[in-house]
């Protein structure tokens, strides 16, 4: 790596005040490999615990303080933000990554890639029904749907070019599939490499088995705005037509059975049927309209208060 780059790490952190020494003191050995400069910025996802005070006693670090907990995206978000270098790194705070995997990610990003990913290979050993098999299906729909192939979509380590994080408006469980947003949306090359991977040291897991729909929702509304966010009346007017192309094939269905069969309107479903759809169509129209013109007068999205930065 050449001595001009810069490499920021971003960790956010929720209730971690025993791992955040351990944290820094990782960090700060697996980048003394680099001859080049470096910024460590640890995010407080409102702890309720002393996860802050801990920060404070750290040198040499930026530490950022939510007013309350919003999630590990934001906090991802917003030290992505505030970081300044040529290289960006994320990590998880619990000390489940290893972050002598970072100088790998690096060198694997200076062959030509975008985003380098970990993959944690071993993870999920002893819980295949519980934990492994609902992650390596959650894994392969979100390669499916965004087109961005990994293993471990869900792994924090990971290290970025900054220009590819650009203009991502990060939300929900998105934290999850920022490697494949920036392929989708601003066309970032992506692979991935083994990581190492190490069970939890202190307190308890903030993941549990039910967050994977949670994920996929999320999968649902990434692939929503990539296709349709600047034209959502080709959406719902999409839905709109068909719900109406469904109500005039119950119109002739119908009149088929009352002029042909005489059975009469009465005695089938179809009118109603036929209401239903008609309403439904109308309804998709108008939301439709809606969209557009709220896409046409939005604002932006709230971020998340800072009470406190270092």
């Amino acid at each position: 790596m050449k001595n001009s780059r810069k490499i920021s790490i971003v960790a956010p952190l929720f209730n971690e005040a025993e791992s955040v020494a351990f944290l820094h003191q990782e960090l700060s050995l697996a980048l003394k490999s680099f001859s080049c400069p470096f910024e460590i910025i640890l995010v407080d996802d409102g702890s309720k615990d002393s996860t802050f005070e801990e920060i404070k006693k750290l040198p040499s670090v930026i530490g950022i303080r939510f007013s309350r907990n919003y999630g590990q995206t934001l906090a991802l978000a917003a030290g992505i933000k505030r970081a300044t270098g040529d290289v960006i790194v994320t990590i998880d705070g619990d000390l489940e990554n290893d972050a002598q995997d970072i100088p790998k990610l690096i060198e694997k990003l200076n062959e030509g890639y975008d985003v380098v990913s970990g993959w944690r290979m071993g993870r999920w050993k002893g819980s295949f029904f519980s934990r492994r098999l609902p992650s390596l299906i959650a894994n392969r729909i979100i390669s499916l749907v965004t087109g961005t192939n990994l293993h471990d979509h869900g792994c924090t380590l990971k290290a970025y070019r900054p220009e590819v994080l650009r203009n991502l408006k990060l939300s929900g469980e998105m934290h999850r599939m920022i490697a494949a947003y920036a392929s989708l949306l601003n066309g970032a090359r992506v692979t991935e490499i083994p990581v190492n991977y190490r069970p939890r040291r202190f307190g308890e897991s903030k993941y549990g088995p039910f967050r994977i729909f949670r994920v996929l929702l999320d999968l649902i509304a990434l692939y929503f705005f990539y296709r349709y966010a600047n034209r959502p009346m080709h959406f719902f007017g999409g839905a709109g037509f068909i719900s109406f192309f469904l109500s005039i094939i119950f119109f002739v269905i119908m009149i088929y059975f009352k002029y042909v069969l005489h059975i009469t309107f009465i005695e089938t479903p179809l009118p109603t049927l036929i209401a239903i759809f008609a309403i439904v169509g109308i309804q998709f129209i108008l939301m439709g309209l809606l969209a557009e013109l709220l896409l046409k007068q939005s604002s932006s999205p709230q971020m998340p208060i800072v009470r406190e930065e270092i």
